[in-house]
């Protein structure tokens, strides 16, 4: 399958099955859209009407070209075809049963109010609570038990607002450090907050203890400020950043994401991008709203013109930024085109519902934490381990290659299907596409290769 492309004035041919990106010039790019349904005596016919005359174009250089190809093809390079639907789920089936992750929910209640909270303000549709010590520290119990011979394991402290349970955040970690020499394990702790409850004594121990630290932040004050309120309606922009860049300051190399979210209120995202920059965060992630369609925040198809353009816009600051010595990363166009994830995990998916669990305060387990709070999800439980396996394994057949949408798309071995929960809120299934989110990340896909591309071709 091929995709093609023109992108900062780069003609760019993906081949999707091989992961082989070409940038070619304006003939070979013409060519390639016509060779296989066309014979080759007329290719050149039309290449030769159409460039023949221009500096170095010519029958004999056309027909080079043509060759060129036809070698890339061979190579595997070209026209590769699909040959990779009967390894799918294969690598669950290897991995069945291992856990490698948990979202804990170590709060459900949260000291803002966001209008477009997917998660009820933290409530997850449910009561107000907080995780104890004994839940969570059965829950990491759980997650060593069922890891295998897997080392690096991964907790995310999440929401709510984790810091509103802050002491028992700090007596998790201190348990699971006491137990990864006995297991042989290496815990990797994420915290996510609003930074509400930031202090030194929370710079000191994320700093210390967290490998990634995702700070809530949706941009320029007046957008972040029309959302993120607490709950006597004032904003949180100005209490936030001055802590926020504090915290980033001491963080030094480690890593950190500015997480913002875009909703029908700006969906030309791009100036809270600059916004961020402009307060001095370099590591940067602007999501799409998760929402019901009827919600006022839900983006509309007239906004997905305009955050598409806000994409390559983005794309074109970057490559600005880079020539002037100031880059600055944004997660969605994080693309490792040499070395990325193998095919059987671009494949299998997520890992959602099987290797990757949320837990609630109350220890039930969730295939994440956006299936939280919705009954029939629930797999069971941090003592009882997973009881429904029908839901476990209907997550661990839904791949690429469960969905007949996903079939034609190009970028198939870049999402790996999509989020099983979007497509359940949009569909009903998870195994169903979320339209308008595919749309979106095939044009992340199209920068985010273009970026690649010119980095190349800088070097």
């Amino acid at each position: 399958m091929i995709h093609q492309y023109k992108l900062h004035s780069l003609p760019i041919v993906l081949d999707t099955c091989s992961g082989s990106v070409h940038v070619v010039d304006d003939a070979a790019y013409d060519m390639i859209a016509l060779y296989e349904s066309t014979p080759r005596e007329e290719i050149i016919a039309r290449m030769m009407e159409k460039y023949g005359g221009q500096e170095g174009v010519d029958e004999n250089e056309l027909n080079a070209c043509y060759d060129q190809i036809t070698e890339l093809k061979e190579q595997g390079r070209l026209f590769t075809p699909d040959t990779f639907a009967p390894m799918a789920g294969e690598l669950k089936q290897k991995t069945a049963g291992v856990v490698k992750a948990l979202c804990l929910h170590v709060a459900h209640t949260c000291n803002l109010n966001c209008s477009y909270c997917f998660a009820s303000q933290g409530k997850y549709h449910g009561d107000r609570a907080v995780m104890s010590f004994e839940v969570g520290k059965q829950a990491l119990d759980f997650l060593v038990a069922h890891s295998g011979a897997r080392r690096n394991l991964e907790v995310d402290f999440f929401g709510g607002e984790p810091l509103m349970n802050f002491d028992v955040v700090k007596c998790l970690v201190a348990y699971a450090r006491s137990i990864e020499k006995e297991h042989n394990k290496n815990f990797r702790f994420t915290l996510t907050t609003n930074g509400v409850l930031i202090d030194d004594d929370v710079i000191d121990f994320a700093n210390r203890e967290c490998s990634n630290v995702v700070l809530s932040l949706d941009g320029r004050k007046e957008i972040h400020d029309r959302f993120r309120v607490d709950y006597a309606g004032n904003g949180s922009w100005e209490k936030i950043v001055p802590k926020f860049q504090k915290l980033v300051k001491a963080r030094e190399e480690k890593n950190y994401y500015m997480r913002g979210t875009f909703t029908h209120a700006n969906p030309d995202f791009l100036k809270d991008i600059q916004t961020m920059l402009d307060l001095g965060f370099t590591e940067l992630s602007m999501e799409p709203v998760v929402c019901a369609a009827d919600d006022p925040s839900a983006l509309t198809e007239e906004d997905k013109a305009i955050v598409m353009e806000q994409y390559e816009q983005l794309a074109e600051l970057m490559l600005k930024r880079r020539k002037e010595g100031r880059p600055f990363t944004f997660y969605h166009y994080m693309i490792d085109l040499s070395g990325g994830p193998c095919i059987y995990k671009r494949i299998s998916g997520c890992g959602s519902g099987t290797e990757y669990m949320a837990v609630t305060p109350w220890g039930d387990l969730y295939p994440c934490h956006q299936f939280v709070g919705e009954e029939k999800f629930k797999l069971g439980n941090v003592w009882d381990g997973v009881t429904n396996t029908a839901v476990r394994e209907d997550f661990a057949s839904c791949n690429v290659y469960a969905r007949p949408e996903c079939a034609d798309c190009w970028a198939k071995l870049y999402c790996s299907g999509g989020c099983a929960a979007n497509a359940y809120h949009a569909t009903g299934s998870v195994r169903g596409v979320y339209k308008y989110g595919c749309d979106l990340f095939r044009k992340r896909m199209e920068c985010a290769i273009m970026l690649e591309a010119a980095k190349a071709l800088e070097e």
